[in-house]
């Protein structure tokens, strides 16, 4: 998974491309293409192509040597929804001798279509730069970490969990966060702080309500059960984070002893979850995970339409997971 920096050494070739869904790295490493460019060049053209708006020969035009020189950077955006037009366009400079100072940055999200370009662009010992989906608990929370590596300021891993339940669902605002934060603060970047800034959207969330019933405490996981239905969360992802929590504990549980490093590997979590089902599970058994898995699929299939109240299937799951949990311990 990307961390988010976009390494680059020093001399950009004549071709770079930037392969991957994720929009914020995507960007990031076009970013840092163009200024290091502009390191040797500090009157650079940038020109911006983009498929969906493509003329025919415009490619070509803009690669096309001027009478006054000077650099010049083309980047053609979203060459994965190309027409014939630009990938024929694209070839045809791709097979010619790149002109000097000029520069092709070509970003491709994924996907069949643009194949052959992306083949000639790589052929032809382009910079490559990845920008992968980060979609998984682990990758956001490995990218938040290296978000406030990156600002040089020291964040506790409990600040870094709290941040990614709060506003871990766009990587944009992930990354916004952290920058928040970073200016808006002094000193060691912890859980309190991020409380402060986004404690509404901590509380708020469906995971807040999934420790407090897997941790067997009714009233506090209704009374954060029902705050966050009042906010507007709506019940389907609260029993989304409810199925994550149980699912976990019983990947966990079945993977028995050892580093918790190698077992996030082996369950495909990140180290600090794996930590925080280990304390969980001494409250469970494996009948009463499995009444769990039970209740969530009710409530799963409830809040999607199965059933009239979806508020209350929620809650009921949640009385389900703390009986569960306090028969056991009892």
């Amino acid at each position: 998974m990307s961390d988010g920096v976009v390494g680059v050494p020093h001399r950009v070739p004549p071709y770079v491309l930037v392969s991957g869904p994720e929009g914020l790295l995507a960007e990031r490493a076009v970013d840092a293409t163009v200024d290091e460019l502009r390191v040797a060049h500090p009157d650079l053209e940038v020109v911006r192509l983009y498929a969906a708006a493509y003329q025919p020969g415009e490619l070509v035009l803009h690669a096309s040597p001027s009478l006054f020189g000077g650099a010049k950077c083309i980047v053609v955006h979203d060459v994965d929804e190309a027409g014939d037009d630009l990938q024929s366009d694209l070839l045809a400079l791709l097979g010619a001798d790149p002109e000097p100072d000029h520069h092709l940055v070509v970003l491709h999200k994924g996907g069949a279509r643009g194949k052959k370009v992306l083949d000639t662009v790589r052929g032809a010992g382009a910079r490559v730069v990845d920008a992968p989906a980060v979609k998984s608990d682990r990758d956001k929370t490995d990218f938040t970490a290296n978000e406030f590596r990156r600002a040089r300021r020291k964040a506790t891993a409990e600040a870094v969990h709290a941040l990614v339940e709060a506003v871990g669902k766009d990587l944009r605002e992930l990354a916004a966060a952290c920058q928040q934060l970073v200016d808006d603060t002094t000193g060691v970047i912890d859980e309190r702080v991020v409380l402060v800034y986004h404690g509404g959207k901590v509380e708020a969330t469906g995971f807040r309500v999934a420790d407090a019933a897997m941790a067997g405490d009714a009233g506090e996981a209704l009374r954060l059960l029902r705050h966050a239905i009042a906010v507007g969360v709506d019940p389907v992802p609260i029993v989304a984070v409810l199925a994550q929590q149980v699912r976990q504990l019983v990947k966990v549980g079945a993977a028995g002893r050892g580093r918790s490093a190698d077992i996030a590997r082996e369950v495909g979590l990140a180290p600090w979850q794996v930590d925080k089902a280990r304390r969980v599970l001494g409250g469970w058994s494996a009948d009463a995970l499995a009444v769990c898995i039970q209740a969530v699929a009710a409530a799963d299939f409830e809040v999607k339409g199965g059933g009239r109240d979806p508020v209350y299937a929620v809650e009921r799951c949640v009385l389900t997971i703390c009986g569960q949990h306090a028969r056991n311990r009892g």
